[in-house]
């Protein structure tokens, strides 16, 4: 039990950060949701029930140009694609006691932050670390967005609109380091950025609605940056006359 204990401990301590960082985060996506006509408690609704900023937005962006459920679909499947793959990495560290129902909730909390907590772990992951690590970040995500939303119906528009940007500082701040890093990134993000503008300025393209727009520049620059840009396998080859015969 004193061991169970200290895991939970170690899950909330490690989340503290995280959770801070969210808490800002949300706040504007609370004020995004209000001013895109959503309720307080839709989007409140929405933060408990995905965890996921980018999703969200585009999510939001899909509701607020009246959307489709097939365009929506579509859009969150491509989006949050990579927590699946981010699952099952994870599933690898994780201790025999979980049981399925168990891996699915961990499933269900798992942002990029969180998996890369989790996944940094020398050792194997327990359930109660991981309900620890979960539970701070899930409710200050919660939390920002109603907060957000509260601040949305009461402060003035400019006001509104300077903290409604915070959200895609966030975005700014994960795409920069990585892409100053590696030209892949750096390509796959100006990629994107030049298919947004040509989709949302060029009359031919006038058609096209927000959602799925996001989903053609996703696939398309992502495609490309694999195909231009591909990860190398560092697993070294076997030396020649080795192995069995």
């Amino acid at each position: 039990m004193p061991n169970k204990n200290n895991d939970l401990r170690l899950g909330l301590r490690d989340g503290i950060p995280i959770g801070l960082g969210y808490l800002s985060v949300s706040f504007g996506f609370g004020i995004m949701a209000v001013q895109n006509g959503l309720s307080v408690l839709a989007a409140v609704i929405i933060s408990m029930t995905n965890l996921t900023s980018a999703g969200q937005v585009a999510g939001l962006t899909v509701i607020a140009g009246s959307g489709t459920l097939i365009e929506m679909a579509a859009a969150q499947f491509i989006i949050n694609l990579r927590y699946a793959l981010m699952s099952l990495s994870l599933s690898q560290k994780l201790k025999a006691e979980f049981t399925p129902l168990s891996r699915a909730a961990a499933a269900f909390g798992i942002t990029d932050e969180i998996f890369a907590v989790a996944s940094g772990r020398s050792e194997e992951v327990s359930k109660r670390y991981m309900a620890g690590l979960i539970t701070i970040p899930y409710f200050s995500w919660a939390l920002g967005t109603l907060l957000g939303g509260l601040a949305g119906e009461i402060l003035p528009e400019k006001l509104k609109a300077a903290l409604g940007i915070a959200i895609y500082g966030m975005f700014i701040a994960i795409v920069v380091p990585a892409a100053r890093k590696a030209v892949g990134v750096l390509a796959v993000s100006l990629c994107a950025v030049g298919l947004s503008c040509c989709l949302r300025y060029i009359p031919l393209f006038s058609g096209i609605s927000q959602g799925f727009a996001i989903i053609i520049c996703t696939v398309i620059a992502a495609a490309a940056g694999a195909l231009i840009f591909p990860v190398k396998d560092d697993t070294p080859e076997p030396e020649e006359g080795g192995g069995a015969e």
